[in-house]
This record gives C-alpha cells, structure tokens and sequence, in this order.
C-alpha cells in the first residue's frame, strides 16, 4: 500500500504545480489525516502519511488555479489507490452549514410525534391482504424505547395481520442502534442471534449487534413471507438490515442494487473549502458485511417497478402448496427404489430465491432429474385453456357413437388405409403405419393384416418399419415383438413392466402360437424414426434395438411416454405448474429402464432416412465374410492359443444370431468386433478399425540403412539420445525409439563412442523411457547384456513361439558394473519394447522402476486386411514370458517400484541416490551414539560391528521414513531392547524444534514477554489458592534467558499464596515453543480496533 500511495502523491504534486498558489501547501497532508481518523477501513491506510510528508518536501507545492478540478483529481486518485467508491472530495466556498437534523421525537407532543411519523413511515394493506410499510427515516433506540407503544399501536397492529410484508425504498437515513428492533420483530423470540457487528473508526470502538429477547407487541410470523423493495437511494442503516435479511433468508429483495455506505460524513479539510465525504463506520459480520460491496437484489428491476413484487408473494404463497404436491408425487412415481433420494432432495431444497414460475420450474427439473437420473420427470409450465370445439357434457347433443369395425370389403378397405406396404429393389420389404391398434381390434383384424400385410413381405430378405410420423397412442404389445424372434426359439423374455399404480410388476415373454411365419431375427430389420416417433412407437424402438433385432434409423425420438400421470402443482388464472409422472416403466431383458428419448445407431435427418436404411441391407450382405474373415485372422496371427478358438467360436455364433445387424457401415461393425474381442478375450491390443484406404508398402515406414554417412549418424544420434552427467556422478540416458538389432550393430561403434563411453564410469545410472513408445523388440536382449557380466549368461525372458532370450556372451564396448545402482523411468506413454525391457530389468532385479504405470503394449503387433475390404484387425503375435512366474504381463503392463508423476521422476531418483549415499555415515554414526550412550557397555561392540555387516540391508532404501523403521527395527533385534529406537523421519519444516540439529532462535525480550503472557496463566482463588497452568516445557537454553520475565510476570502473582493448584493437563511431550514464539510477534505487530462488546442481556428492550 506505501507504493501505491507514493505514486499517487507524487504524481499528484508534480502534475498539479504551477505559478498560481491558490491553495495552501498542507492540503494533502490535512486529507490524510481526515482519513486516518475517520475512514472506517484504516488498515489501507498504512505507510500514508509518511510517504505524503517525504514528497511534499522534495516537490513544489499544489498549484491548481481552479478548485473543482482539483476536487475532481483528488478524488480520481484516492478512489483508484483505496478502490473505494465512496470517498469523495467537494468544493463548498460557502461556510460548512451543519445539516438539518429532523427535529428531536422524544420532547415533542403526540400530535407532533404522529405528523413526524407520518412524514417518514407509510403504512398500507394492499390487495391480497398484503401488508404495505414504507420507512425513510429509522427511528433511533431512544425514541423506539421511549415511544414504541404508540409505533406498535398505530402501525405495526395494523400489519401484523397480513400474509405478507413488502418494506424499504427511499430511507437514506436511520440509526444503528435501531437495528436490533427492526430485525427482531421478523425474527423468532425463542433465541438470541448475533447479526452484525459495527466498526466506529472516529471513537475506535466496535459494536456487536443482537436480537432483543423481547419486543412489545408480537413478531412478524416466520411463515409469512417479506419483500424488501429497494432503489438507488437505500443506504446508510437501511441497507445493512436489508444485507441482514437476505443472509437470514428471511427476504427477498426486489429492485436496485443499494449504495454501498453504513454511515457517510461529510468532513472539512483543514481550514480550506475543500470536503472530503468519508464513511466512517462498517459492518464486519457475522450476517452484516455489504456495506462496502451494496446489496445485489435476488430480481433486479427499476425502482418505479419494484411493486411486481406482489407477483412474487403471490409465488410464494402458492410455493408450499406446490411443495405438498411434489412431495406427494412419489408415492406413484415408478422407480420406487429412488423415492428416498427424491423426498430427501426436496427437504433441503432452497426456494428462497425463487422469483418466478420460470425460476420454480427450472430448479425443480434440475434437481428431480439429476437426483432420480430420469429425464421423464418433468415439471412445466401449462398454458390456458383454450376453448374447445367439442360439445360439453350435459348438451343435447348425444356422443358421437364408436366407429364399429365393418366387415369383409371394408375390413379390407381398413387394414390398406392403416397399413402400406412395399417391396423395394434388392427384396426389401417397406412397412409404413402411423398408429398402433388395440389388441381386441388386432385379434378382429388379424387375418386381413396377415393377408394384406404380413405375407407380402414374409419372403423379403430385409424389412423396413417407417414409424417417422407414429404418434403410438397404444401400447406396444408382446404379439408385435414376436414376429421377429428366431423361428426355432422358444419363449423369448422380451421385458418386464412395473406398474406403480397397481404396484405389480409382470414378465413379458414371446408368444409361440402365431397367425402366419416369423420374420426371423437372422433376416435385418430397420425402424425409421423422427422426432415425431412418440409414446408405442418409441416404446417398440426401445425394446427391438434393445433385444438387438432392428437398427434404427433417422432422428431421435421425441421422448413423449405413454405410460405418464400428469399432477397438477399449481393454478391460476394465467395457467399452471404441472408435473409428468412415470406410472410404468419398461426394464429390458438387460434390466435397462426406458426413459428420454431413443438414440438411432445410424442419425439422419428424417428426409433421408429412408435412403439411408436402403443402403443397411447392401451392407449387411457382407457381414458374413468380414466377421469369418476376422476370426480366421486371429486364428493365424493372435499369440494366445487358448483364446483364439473360443474367440472365433463366439464370432460365428452372434454372426448367426444376427447380432451385427445392427451395424448400419463399416465404422460402427469395427467398433463392436473391437469391443466384442476385447471383451472375450481380456486383451485391449485387439483392435479392428476402417482404414480409408489400402495399406500400400509406400505407408509403411523405411527400414534404417545398413550403413550411415558420418553426417546422418551424427544427425540420428542428437535426434534420438540425450545423455548428462548430474551431480554426484549420476549418469542420465534418455532415448525415444528402440531400434532393432541389426541397425544397432550396424552403428554399435559409433554409438558406444558417442553415447555410451560418457556414462559407463558413472556411479549411478538412470534411463529414462517415459517418452519411448518401442518399436522393435529384438535388440532388447542386447541392451540387457550391458548391466550383467560375461558368466553366468542370465535369463532375461521367453517369447511364446520363439526361442528363450539370454543375455549376449560379447557386446562393443565395456559393460556398465553389476553392482552399480540402475534406474528406469517409465510413463503411462512408455510402450511395447521399451516395456519390455523394463519389466525384464526389473522382474531380475536387475534395476529399480520409477513413474507411471504402462498401459500395456505387445512385443510385435501385425496389422492385417480382411479379405479385401478396407477393415483391418491389429494383434499382437508375440507373449512375452516372465522369467520368475513363467506368466506372460503384457496385459497388464510394467507396475513402477515407487510411482510418481512422470514429471517428478528425475528428482525422485536424485533424492533416492543423495539418500543411499548417506547410508554409511548414518549407520556409522549410530554405532557411535550407541556406543557412547547406551546402558549396556557390554553389548555395544556387539552391536557396532553387526551393524556394520547389516549395510547391504540398506542399499534399496527409497525414503528417510523407511531408513528410520529400518534402522529401529536392525537396533531392537540386535540388543533384544525394545526401548532402543531410532526417531521416525523428521519434516523438514520440523527440524528446527529438534535440539542439536538447528541452534534455537533466541527472540527478543518484548518478544518473549508476549510469550509468557500467552503460555502461562495464573488466578488466585478463593481461600488465597494459587493457580498456575502451562502447556508446554521449554529448552533449558531458553528457560535461562528468560527466568527473570517469569519470575516478574508469573512466579510473583502466586508465590505468596498459602497453596498451589498445577494444571499441566495439556502439556504434551513436544516443545511447542517457535509457535508461540511465532504467534507472540504476530499479535504484537497486528493492527486492530480495540472493541467494546455489548451483551444482548443488557440491552433494553422496547
């Protein structure tokens, strides 16, 4: 804040010099002091005076000729440098008049008081029983305790009847000690609630402000609702109860944003005609607090319009009856296990805010679908009615009579004007209806539908049902869906229903005895939809993609249910809340629930989607050989003999099945032989995807030349290797590829030459793989051979199909010690044959593995085309064995030995080997503490030289926690002491409290005696006992420098007592002491107003 303040001092007294010295020079300082006495936020102000002194020496004095324009400046800079809107400085030439004050209320006569009243207090009851108070003066605690009988009998009696309270618009002006008055009387007596609490920056006091237990007359009901109206003109006292209200929830506040000040004054500068308006008190909470900020209204309109507020309360009233109704709404709800949710959800519910039906009926449709998970309970907005054509019940006219079914040529003429049916090119069946029937009419009907219907397109080898313009209106019925089961199968369970109204739940299954053939589930079926496709329709969609007979076609459907119960929440003359209930649900044979509307496998517009669905029969011609064609390549290529038959096996029988009918191109078939692979076999690196085009040997990436110019050896070289030696001679290898064996032979030389002869004398070494995704595995065996001696060869691992690999009896170049320490890092995007090596490295114990698990990659995968179609299958054809289980953990991937982020690796590995250097030391220097402290001289040699022969133990430590444990557990099984221990791993932020890591910070004696006071605590009670608590025991060091500040502030209050109580019930076993020091010097430099509390029981209550 100092250098915010210097900038705009000095600006302001270079900018403003000039020949013509109006004002006098000390203008600037006498505002700063205004400000410090008297602005309400004074911790802003630090630094300010000083700096204001420092420039008005060195620079010239103000010098504007024109006073307004200084004013303005002036004000520009302190509202910029505090961001305080508030602060304003005016030019009056005129002498400070005193404002009037509205005369005194409590020395005046009745009929005095009562025209005063009737000037700042308005009072109505509106229409609706709705109570109308307008206040533009609040009266002080003075007149309200000595004249509140006659407020509450000619005001407040008159209100307190009504259903609802609508308050504040103009009032600029009040008293703070009103505030407690005018919010206990809208708040329940039963408690006393702190509300706010007032700073006084000119007498440097604090006021807490809480509700009266008792006010004359009653309160203002909790049930009954209160808006408060505002403006641009609230403010001062009017707004921090306004700001009070909306934290209790008690208001809801219509109109403008408020000002933004408790308590503005207006202020002389010195003895110039300049003034400085200042606020001078704010509100610090617990409820208070928009004093600074204003108060945002829950519905922003302008002033001369906040009476809409009317409309508002008319919400409200309605807002518990439609509450009873929703709450009542899930005993008929059909997802009984979800009701629980739903009740609890509309307990807690906050309506407070509500301002609207809009408002209402969003924030109940977000809360009921996300908490329930359905999309079919919906609460909207009914519009009103309008008048309808149909003859009322009660008229003369009789109803029209049902149409009775006709007979032979009619019932004929019927079903053709129902029902239209094609064959298109290519045997394709066409089946357009755009209503469903009731069963009793289908069982009239059935021969004719059989006939005229049914039969033409038995033969088909592919049908199409248009249901785009199906409204439903009847529900789907088991016989429909039967005609599309297997023709040897028997009973099929097609769904279930749950009906909540009759709280039965029944199975659905096919029916076996049929009029005429099934259609089969082998032949493809495909439903065109649109968002017109509603309620049976959907329905139909619902279980046929379901059960996986039919592919649908076209748009979403309309999400429009037939099995629904409309409840009715709220009505009025301008229409209505209404709520749609689902009374039955469809569960599949999968124990889906239908709900929402219906996704198509293949979206188009419903224009088109006939065409479309015309091209699925084209396609599904070739389903045969691309599903056989897949399982035949895994048969030849996939490198787990034990999957591969089963997995074919499986491929064949959905294929008969007609479980690819619903792949509608050769994306949406790749993605479900992917998933269908994957699943049966456990092996996410199957994959069948589409490629656009062949896969020439031009895509194919070149192999590596067998021989390189030294310009592109050099040129791969940077590009692939990053090598460094850190400190502590830690080697550090980074490469990104792994090439295969030949071209590592190829350039072996050069590459020892370049890479490898720079970290092969290295203590240490780390490699980091967590950006190498593999490639070739061959070389893999040669890279291992580097960290292993000639003899014995080792082991590395085995490749299913392919000879054990082993370590290289010759290498170019010198191998990296087997005794020296390796680290690999990995990442989730290491992959394959870096992998691989990994895991080898790490499964012998060869090295330790720091990152991010793998995902899992394969040692060689091939990509292969089926038959001759742009489909492609990768697999891998190679398993890699473990050496020590014998079990292959591509699947899997490598799991790191310690797992970080791949962005802290490299420090994790640095911390790890600065660690394991440190292991000699420290056991050498617990030998020595233990020889020279322990009890037991006779088992200290002992001791000394065990330990000495336990230093391999230590040489995988990771941690200083784990050496800790360690160390303690080597100690206690070679002394058989369990109380010989070491400390567990010390925080670095700890280490200064330990004695004889860190000398201790002596503070300063001011410090200190803060200390005391803070730590200690001593009374003398009855009968002359003395007291004396302290949380903690301080170093004998510290205790020395400060015996005198105990004896003067703790030892002499009690040392004449004739007894003495210690309490040492909290004393811990830690020295505590740098906290409290830390919290002595905290207080001491903290600046606050010193607060003088009030006690809500002392107050008086009107």
């Amino acid at each position: 804040m100092t250098r915010e303040w210097s900038l705009l001092f000095s600006t302001l007294l270079c900018g403003l010099a000039g020949s013509t010295h109006l004002f006098q020079p000390s203008l600037v300082l006498d505002m700063a002091n205004v400000l410090l006495d008297n602005y309400c936020s004074p911790e802003n102000l630090m630094g300010m005076q000083e700096t204001i002194e420092q420039d008005r020496k060195s620079r010239e004095i103000l010098g504007i000729s024109d006073s307004q324009t200084l004013a303005h400046v002036l004000t520009a800079g302190m509202q910029r440098s505090l961001n305080d809107p508030r602060l304003l400085i005016s030019c009056e030439s005129s002498a400070l008049v005193a404002p009037q004050q509205a005369p005194a209320l409590t020395n005046i006569t009745e009929d005095e008081l009562l025209a005063q009243l009737q000037k700042f207090i308005h009072h109505d009851v509106l229409e609706g029983n709705v109570g109308y108070l307008q206040m533009d003066d609040i009266p002080s605690q003075e007149v309200v305790s000595k004249r509140g009988g006659f407020l509450v009998a000619n005001i407040w009696r008159k209100l307190i009847d009504t259903s609802a309270l609508v308050r504040l618009r103009h009032c600029t002006r009040g008293h703070i000690s009103a505030i407690p008055y005018v919010i206990s009387y809208l708040y329940p007596g039963n408690t006393v609630l702190h509300v706010d609490t007032i700073y006084d920056r000119p007498s440097n006091t604090t006021t807490e402000i809480w509700t009266v237990p008792q006010v004359l007359g009653e309160r203002y009901s909790a049930d009954k609702d209160v808006v408060v109206l505002t403006s641009g003109h609230t403010g001062g006292v009017a707004e921090d109860i306004v700001y009070i209200l909306t934290q209790m929830r008690r208001a809801i506040v219509v109109g403008r944003t408020v000002g933004g000040a408790l308590d503005l004054e207006k202020l002389r500068i010195g003895q110039s005609d300049f003034l400085l308006t200042v606020p001078v008190s704010r509100s610090l909470g617990p409820l208070g607090g928009g004093s600074q900020k204003g108060v945002l209204p829950c519905v922003g309109t302008p002033a001369e319009q906040a009476l809409e507020a009317l409309a508002i309360l008319v919400l409200c009233r309605a807002l518990l009856g439609v509450l009873r109704h929703v709450q009542e709404v899930p005993d008929s709800y059909t997802l009984v296990d979800r009701v629980p949710a739903l009740l609890h959800h509309l307990a807690s519910m906050d309506f407070a805010a509500m301002v609207s039906e809009e408002d209402l009926v969003t924030k109940l449709n977000t809360g009921l679908q996300a908490v329930s998970e359905d999309p079919r309970l919906m609460v909207w907005a009914v519009r009103p009615k309008e008048t309808s054509s149909a003859p009322e019940i009660g008229t003369d006219e009789a109803p029209e009579a049902a149409a009775e079914v006709p007979e032979d040529v009619a019932q004929q003429a019927l079903v053709d004007s129902v029902f239209q049916v094609l064959v298109l090119p290519g045997n394709v069946g066409y089946l357009h209806f755009d209503r469903f029937a009731d069963a009793s009419v289908l069982g009239l009907l059935g021969p004719y539908i059989l006939r005229q219907v049914w039969q033409p397109l038995q033969d088909t080898e592919h049908l199409i049902m248009d249901l785009r313009q199906n409204s439903g209106d009847i529900t789907c019925s088991a016989l429909l869906l039967s005609y599309f089961q297997g023709p040897d199968t028997g009973p099929v369970h097609l769904f279930t229903t749950c009906d909540r109204c009759t709280n039965v739940t029944r199975e659905h299954f096919s029916h076996t005895e049929l009029l005429g053939q099934c259609y089969g589930s082998q032949c493809g079926v495909s439903l065109l939809t649109s968002h017109r496709t509603a309620t049976a329709a959907e329905e139909l969609a619902f279980l046929m993609q379901s059960l996986g007979w039919a592919t649908l076609v076209g748009e979403i459907t309309a999400g429009s249910l037939l099995h629904t119960r409309t409840v009715s929440l709220l009505e009025t003359p301008e229409g209505g809340l209404a709520l749609t209930v689902p009374v039955l649900t469809f569960v599949d044979h999968h124990g889906e629930c239908s709900g929402g509307g219906m996704v198509p496998h293949a979206i188009a517009l419903a224009e088109v989607a006939l065409h479309r669905a015309q091209e699925v029969p084209e396609f599904h011609c070739s389903l045969g050989a691309l599903v056989q064609g897949t399982g035949s390549l895994l048969e030849a290529h996939y490198a787990r003999p034990e999957v591969v038959g089963k997995t074919a096996e499986l491929l064949g029988a959905k294929l008969a099945q007609g479980a690819y009918h619903t792949a509608v191109d050769l994306d949406s078939l790749a993605s479900q032989l992917t998933a269908e692979l994957q699943e049966m076999s456990g092996d996410h690196r199957l994959l069948v995807f589409h490629g656009p085009g062949e896969l020439t040997a031009e895509a194919v990436p070149p192999r590596f030349p067998a021989v390189f110019s030294p310009e592109e050896l050099s040129y791969l070289i940077e590009a692939l290797f990053k090598t460094e030696v850190l400190p502590g001679q830690l080697g550090y290898l980074h490469f990104d590829t792994m090439a295969e064996l030949e071209t590592v032979k190829a350039i072996g030389p050069q590459l020892v030459q370049l890479v490898w002869q720079g970290q092969v004398d290295t203590a240490v070494l780390v490699i980091d793989l967590c950006y190498n995704p593999g490639s070739y595995s061959t070389a893999v065996p040669l890279l291992c051979s580097y960290f292993f001696d000639v003899e014995p060869r080792q082991h590395l691992y085995s490749v299913f199909d392919r000879a054990t690999s082993r370590t290289l009896p010759q290498v170019a170049g010198q191998r990296y010690g087997p005794d020296k320490a390796l680290y690999i890092l990995m990442s989730h995007t290491s992959g394959s044959a870096a992998e691989a090596f990994a895991h080898t490295m790490q499964d012998i114990q060869r090295a330790m593995v720091i990152g991010e698990p793998t995902a899992g990659g394969a040692l060689s995968v091939v990509i292969n085309q089926v038959g001759s179609s742009p489909l492609y299958a990768s697999m891998p054809t190679q398993m890699a064995l473990s050496t020590s289980t014998g079990e292959a953990w591509e699947l899997v991937g490598v799991e790191p030995n310690i797992i970080v982020p791949m962005t802290d690796v490299l420090s994790t590995v640095q911390d790890i080997v600065c660690l394991r250097a440190k292991v000699p030391t420290v056991l050498q220097t617990t030998g020595k503490l233990v020889a020279d402290n322990y009890a037991s001289p006779e088992l200290v040699a002992k001791m000394a030289a065990k330990l000495n022969s336990l230093q391999g133990r230590y040489s995988r430590v990771t941690s200083e926690r784990a050496l800790a444990e360690m160390l303690g557990a080597d100690l206690q099984m070679l002394s058989g002491d369990p109380h010989l221990k070491t400390a567990t791993h010390i925080p670095e932020d700890a280490k200064d409290r330990i004695p004889g890591i860190v000398p201790m910070q002596i503070p300063s004696a001011d410090v200190f005696e803060d200390l005391i006071k803070f730590s200690f605590h001593t009374n003398v009670l009855e009968d002359n006992i003395g007291y004396l608590r302290f949380d903690m025991f301080g170093n004998c060091e510290l205790l020395t420098q400060v015996s005198e500040l105990l004896v003067e502030h703790v030892w002499k209050k009690i040392v004449h007592t004739d007894a003495m109580i210690i309490d040492m019930r909290s004393v811990g076993r830690r020295s505590v002491v740098p906290c409290h020091v830390r919290e002595a010097a905290r207080r001491q430099s903290k600046l606050g107003p010193v607060r003088k509390k009030k006690d809500p029981r002392t107050q008086d209550s009107s």
